[in-house]
């Protein structure tokens, strides 16, 4: 114990015992007795024997004065440590601060005084799925669509609109495609009318026959499992969408629903896209938007979202436009949603650089071509 707190005394604190010794002239063995003189405390060490004997009571300053010393020997040194206040800054690939593991999460919001909410967002709940409701969780006909068009034309007394027109429209409000498109009228109580009557006639015709397209269900249930946020776009009136989801039984599953009362604008408008993350409370570039046309990937990539484009109307080379393009939801796992969803700031300096060389273009003085063309006329 004494040779332990001899070499701890090195690290630069005064030698804290001494020691002095004498013949033992009474023992008949003549044993040598040395006594060590330790702070307040003397030792005494037969060297025949070789056991400590205590000739005063323990205090416990010798317990706080090893506890120091013990905890100085084995602890790290100031350059080694991390300060307390210490945050990486936006990860440009080179290890700063080598050894310090694990990295700084990118989701991890500081400012949320509830940890559980704070390990909830550093896991999946830090970035948003956004729905379409036909094509892509449910089975869509398009027959039906086509059809209710082409009742209301007949109702109205208006020529059946051409196929190349039911294709423009497909995703917009039936007031945007009735007004801008199919050029039946502009006024708003007549606009409001036809596409009450038109939704009457598609419900008619739907009826309740709903399902999942194949996958649907379990991806749901796997965004679900790991709490991350949902929300279900649609140009459909809320009663109706509403009724849909009873149908199907998922009722609770989508945090937000955005229905044609909600906006001004369908698709190729980014308005419902851009509506939905607002009320996620997600800012745009954390939300992953799941349709099956070029127009939502337009209307996507418009809100500065990433897409994945089910192939449910289009063949798979039509969409390949989408950040990724699949058959069935139950393809992708939550770590391709977080791979669309990282965000880096490197992916904003190319454009920082080409308004760099614009401006210095800007500035550079003019050209003396046009003096030497004078001076040759």
């Amino acid at each position: 114990m004494v040779d332990s707190i001899a070499a701890t005394s090195l690290l630069g604190h005064r030698p804290i015992f001494s020691s002095y010794s004498w013949k033992y002239a009474a023992n008949k063995h003549n044993c040598r007795l040395s006594f060590t003189k330790l702070m307040d405390r003397k030792y005494g060490f037969y060297s025949s024997v070789g056991r400590w004997h205590v000739k005063h009571p323990i205090r416990s300053t010798i317990k706080a004065q090893a506890a120091e010393l013990t905890r100085e020997a084995h602890s790290y040194r100031e350059e080694d440590r991390i300060p307390r206040g210490f945050r990486p800054g936006i990860d440009s690939g080179l290890d700063s601060r080598p050894g310090l593991w694990p990295p700084e999460n990118k989701a991890d919001n500081p400012g949320l005084k509830n940890p559980l909410l704070r390990h909830e967002r550093m896991g999946c709940g830090w970035l948003g799925a956004i729905f379409e409701w036909e094509g892509v969780l449910v089975e869509d006909n398009p027959d039906l669509e086509k059809q209710a068009w082409l009742t209301l034309a007949q109702e109205e007394g208006k020529s059946p609109p051409p196929a190349f027109m039911l294709r423009r429209i497909e995703g917009m409000k039936n007031e945007q495609a009735i007004a801008e498109v199919l050029c039946w009228s502009r006024d708003p109580g007549v606009l409001k009318r036809m596409g009450a009557r038109k939704e009457e006639i598609h419900q008619a015709l739907q009826g309740s026959m709903y399902r999942f397209r194949s996958g649907s269900e379990t991806f749901l249930n796997v965004l679900v499992h790991h709490k991350v946020p949902v929300a279900l776009v649609s140009t459909r009136p809320r009663k109706s969408l509403e009724r849909a989801i009873a149908v199907i039984g998922i009722e609770g599953v989508f945090s937000v629903i955005v229905t044609a009362e909600d906006v001004y604008r369908g698709k190729p408008d980014p308005e419902m896209f851009m509506y939905a993350a607002q009320l996620l409370q997600f800012i745009p570039e954390r939300c992953i938007v799941f349709g099956n046309s070029n127009q939502t990937v337009e209307a996507a990539h418009d809100a500065r979202m990433k897409c994945v484009a089910v192939a449910s109307k289009h063949p798979v080379y039509e969409l390949g436009a989408a950040d990724l393009v699949v058959r069935h939801l139950d393809e992708l796992s939550v770590v391709d949603l977080k791979n669309l969803a990282d965000i880096e700031a490197v992916e904003q300096e190319p454009e920082l650089e080409l308004e760099m060389e614009v401006e210095a273009e800007d500035d550079r003085p003019p050209s003396t071509s046009v003096g030497v063309y004078d001076d040759f006329w």
